[in-house]
């Protein structure tokens, strides 16, 4: 068969099923001979790109998706639409019904490819010179660890290569890393904010603005910086920071807005707390012993520290839980119903779980009443100091103490009782699960979720979530590395100069640094990754490992008392990575050019 297809495979969350879906629809067109252009968009941004020649020559397109696709730019063309879950597993189905069609479409396509070729001669002969833009840019997320900094690079990358000026400012539990002036913000043409966090705007009032993910700048930015150019909006001067129409638009428009994100916002603020918190009790028990709290010992450093950590840096982590989540649904003045919440979830016992149903409550509250309540331009100053915060309080409040917290409370001693009375067999299965979703994407949504979780459940003193799902995290880079030695003819030159900055990125607990291995073959890799991680935290949960700072790999494991039974921690990392390593081995294929 001559006809020539193009494919678009689409998820804007997911990275494995677009994936898988490409693989599946190539390997079937490799069988029917047929020439088909694949282009990929994940959460990691558009991979191998459709250009302008490839979409004039086309004469079908495919559209594998679960999400809307903009369909404009296939206009003329034969489109055949079908779901992800179709492409994967009837992809001769798909091909063989978008190939008849395709055909009787040719002689039109191929008029209108050769009509559009002439007006794009035509337009670029009569294009201006390109004018230097000043950029400004901020990047974040949840940790302000890998995605940050991957983001960064990419836009300053992307900006030289398109010959305009940009300055970064990077973003996350860190703080803010090469922050930008205000003279550099009042000289700004564009300011570009590529944040899978919610990032303040509010110095950015008259400047054209351009939300989006991390995920573009890392995997396309020229693109992007592009798009920001053409589809960039001035932000407005909302009042007293609470987000007017416009804004809200946008919000909506951005692919990280909803529920997942205004959690990671609260969870990125939360996180310092956490490792602050952990790091000083662990201190506290190293000069003091485990009983170091005891009156007996009260003031002592040991207990100094303690109170320090436990009393204060963990008695904060709900109330900023809530209050960010809340921020990142209503912004400024979401914050005081939210903390307000999240420490009634504290005194009540409701815990994580009432900090993040507070969060949300006093978010939407607060959008609720400020889309209801009209008052006189005068004083419309009122509501983002008084208005909104009061009575946005009140009926959190009466919420938490009357419906909603006790309820919660409930399910949250349910779960802590049974998480601390785990037997051998359910917490083989709890660790297994944790490790799986900590590999499955990567750092996406399901990644999230199980560190999320775990995180959440330090506010409650049960760490064994925590330790499993670091260690399940730090396998995946850790095993590919290690295949990338072992198994040489596996992989090619280019894969094991990566595989040494993923036995770095491993070591921090970066479990991004596997995504490049799972991006060029997602169907031996993720397999590989998911059974080594399930083994780690398997391992390391019914160890009964304690883990009690969020982060910092390997870092944080000489620090007397941050995790507990070192030794069955240091086993399961061991085993996790070498049964990736070994399923890598098995799963992958030789590669001709390999070095022996």
């Amino acid at each position: 068969m001559s006809q020539n297809i193009v494919a678009v495979v689409a998820s804007r969350d997911g990275l494995t099923q677009p994936l898988m879906a490409a693989e599946a629809l190539a390997s079937a067109a490799g069988g029917l001979k047929l020439a088909l252009r694949i282009e990929i968009r994940n959460r990691l941004g558009v991979q191998d790109g459709l250009n302008g020649d490839e979409l004039r020559g086309a004469q079908g397109v495919i559209i594998a998706a679960d999400d809307d696709v903009d369909l404009a730019p296939y206009q003329g063309k034969q489109i055949y639409k079908v779901g992800l879950a179709e492409a994967i597993s009837q992809p001769d189905t798909v091909l063989g019904r978008i190939v008849p069609a395709a055909a009787t479409a040719a002689a039109t396509a191929t008029a209108a490819a050769a009509a559009a070729a002439a007006a794009a001669a035509a337009d670029v002969t009569a294009q201006p010179a390109t004018k230097v833009l000043k950029i400004v840019a901020i990047t974040s997320c949840p940790t302000g660890i890998a995605h940050t900094f991957m983001a960064a690079e990419g836009l300053q990358t992307a900006a030289a290569k398109l010959g305009h000026e940009i300055h970064v400012e990077t973003q996350g539990s860190v703080g803010a890393q090469t922050p930008m002036s205000a003279a550099q913000v009042l000289e700004a043409d564009l300011v570009i904010i590529s944040a899978d966090a919610q990032v303040d705007l509010s110095r950015f009032a008259g400047k054209r603005v351009f939300e989006t993910g991390t995920k573009g700048a890392i995997n396309n930015g020229e693109k992007l910086i592009e798009d920001a150019i053409a589809r960039a909006t001035v932000q407005g001067t909302a009042k007293a920071g609470l987000a007017d129409e416009a804004a809200e638009a946008k919000k909506a428009r951005n692919n990280f807005s909803g529920p997942y994100k205004h959690l990671m916002t609260g969870v990125s603020f939360m996180l310092p707390f956490v490792v602050a918190g952990g790091l000083l009790i662990a201190v506290a028990f190293a000069l003091g012993g485990i009983y170091a709290f005891d009156d007996a010992h009260k003031g002592t450093l040991a207990w100094t520290l303690f109170q320090i950590g436990a009393k204060s840096a963990f008695a904060l982590m709900i109330p900023v839980l809530s209050g960010y989540i809340a921020y990142s649904i209503a912004d400024r003045p979401g914050i005081t119903p939210g903390m307000v919440g999240g420490m009634l979830a504290g005194a009540i016992g409701a815990g994580f779980l009432g900090g993040i149903i507070a969060g949300f409550l006093a978010g939407y509250v607060t959008l609720l009443l400020n889309r209801h309540i009209r008052l006189h331009r005068n004083l419309e100053g009122l509501k983002p100091v008084l208005i909104l915060p009061l009575l946005a309080t009140l009926i959190v409040g009466l919420l938490m103490m009357y419906v909603v917290g006790e309820p919660v409370a409930v399910v949250l001693h349910a779960m802590e009782n049974w998480l601390k009375g785990m037997q051998a067999g359910s917490a083989l299965a709890l660790g297994a699960i944790i490790g799986a979703m900590m590999a499955f994407d990567m750092g996406g949504p399901v990644n999230k979720a199980a560190y999320a979780f775990s995180a959440g459940l330090i506010a409650s003193h049960i760490y064994t979530p925590m330790a499993a799902a670091m260690v399940a995290g730090m396998t995946p880079p850790l095993g590919i590395a290690l295949a990338c030695w072992l198994f040489r003819n596996r992989f090619t030159a280019e894969d094991r100069d990566a595989g040494k900055a993923a036995a770095v990125l491993g070591i921090a607990f970066i479990t991004e640094g596997a995504i490049p291995f799972a991006a060029r073959d997602p169907l031996r890799v993720i397999p590989s990754c998911m059974l080594g991680s399930a083994v780690a935290g398997a391992i390391s949960l019914s160890a009964g490992a304690e883990l009690k700072v969020p982060h910092g790999g390997v870092f944080v494991l000489p620090i007397p008392n941050a995790i507990t039974h070192l030794g069955m921690y240091l086993v399961a990392l061991a085993a996790g990575t070498v049964v990736t390593a070994l399923a890598l081995w098995v799963l992958k294929k030789p590669v001709r050019t390999a070095a022996a």
